[in-house]
């Protein structure tokens, strides 16, 4: 692709659920970053009409802390939407060059995403994808990045596989659930985000079904976070949403102690003579560590949950988690994998009998039958890669 509407293509700065990022420059010389959908989800009507209408009240965002919306084609063969380029690691590289931050530069850093959001929010959007690989640490300040159209993406991703919206470790639990979202689940991501960048990992490391299901069921670990800054995050993380605090509380509490901005050497921040790094890292999930006969880009997991239990199924083994009590069960002493539809509703009742002949049980239950059809689906799928034979 040579051309992206008056965008001359320079070069491709990732790829994710909703489309490849490039860096592109106009005809003025200025630089900027189009993002351009997926052919899939330019097929779709639905999301192209939300695509047009978060586009206009992404153009509504300030650019305090954000990367401003400078244009768009909704109506192009491929959807696309350019944002100033701003120059700078993200937040993720810079964790990796520099190590954790210090309890001043966490409170800068969390005004900066509070302004952001407060700003995102104002104009009607919620981001969906908080995460540090879309705050850019520019010299000027954190900017948050990738918002705009994570709604039109999430609209139309039952139709297009692989078109997901938010990153396991930092999806709030309604989120997680499928659940309506508004902005109390940015604020959720803005707390995992404080979280990482304090060196730590709110719901522990593993596969994207197990982290959601810790999002969902298990209490944040904090324990990297500096004492006096734990009561905001734990607020932030808080499985209710309606029990979050708003980006104006957050302003009001990051700020009540004088704070340095943002808490990176000049050596990191200052704008280079080349290229900067890439504004959009790929926003794909990784997947789990397949097994040495797996190929990585065909593993699958699966994953049921409602409000009190689990099933929870990829490359490693089954877990089921009663009352939010997970236990984990190894493919190698899994002797079958059954399940039935039972009760009242639609609930499914999964079956995991051991090597050594014990058994354990746990029902998960919907509202949607379709939503059961496709959990069964998925887990025979999953049961028939994994299960050892025999």
């Amino acid at each position: 692709m040579d051309r992206i509407g008056p965008y001359t293509v320079e070069r491709v700065l990732g790829a994710g659920g909703m489309g490849v990022v490039y860096q592109a420059r106009s005809r003025g010389g200025r630089l900027v970053a189009v993002k351009v959908a997926r052919p899939e989800l330019a097929q779709d009507s639905m999301f192209r009409e939300r695509f047009r209408a978060e586009v206009n009240a992404a153009r509504r965002v300030g650019a305090f802390h954000t990367a401003p919306v400078v244009d768009a084609d909704p109506d192009a063969e491929l959807p696309w939407l350019a944002t100033a380029y701003i120059a700078g690691p993200t937040l993720a590289d810079a964790l990796d060059a520099q190590g954790p931050m210090n309890e001043q530069a966490l409170r800068a850093l969390g005004a900066a995403l509070a302004e952001a959001l407060q700003a995102i929010h104002a104009c009607g959007l919620v981001h969906r994808d908080l995460k540090p690989g879309n705050i850019i640490m520019a010299v000027d300040g954190p900017r948050v990045v990738d918002f705009g159209i994570a709604r039109a993406t999430e609209d139309a991703r039952l139709t297009v596989p692989g078109a997901s919206v938010g990153t396991p470790g930092f999806l709030a639990p309604e989120q997680a659930e499928g659940h309506p979202v508004n902005g109390a689940a940015d604020v959720f991501a803005l707390g995992s985000v404080l979280v990482a960048a304090a060196g730590g990992s709110a719901f522990g490391h593993g596969t994207s079904m197990a982290l959601m299901y810790r999002s969902v069921h298990h209490e944040a670990d904090l324990t990297a976070v500096p004492v006096a800054l734990r009561p905001v995050v734990e607020a932030c993380l808080a499985k209710q949403p309606a029990l979050r605090p708003t980006p104006e509380h957050l302003l009001d509490v990051f700020t009540a102690a004088p704070a340095p901005a943002p808490g990176y050497t000049p050596t990191i921040l200052s704008a280079p003579s080349i290229p900067a790094p890439p504004l959009y890292p790929p926003t794909v999930t990784a997947p789990p560590t397949p097994a040495p006969d797996e190929n990585p880009a065909q593993a699958a997991e699966f994953l049921a949950m409602d409000h009190k239990n689990a099933v929870i199924a990829d490359v490693h083994g089954i877990s089921l988690g009663v009352n939010g009590r997970p236990v984990d069960f190894p493919w190698p002493i899994v002797h079958t994998v059954t399940h039935r539809e039972t009760g009242r509703g639609y609930g499914l009742t999964v079956t995991v009998t051991l090597t050594d002949g014990q058994s354990h049980r746990c029902r998960v239950t919907t509202k949607d039958e379709d939503q059961l059809d496709t959990w069964i689906e998925e887990l025979d799928e999953v049961i028939a890669r994994y299960r050892p034979a025999g």
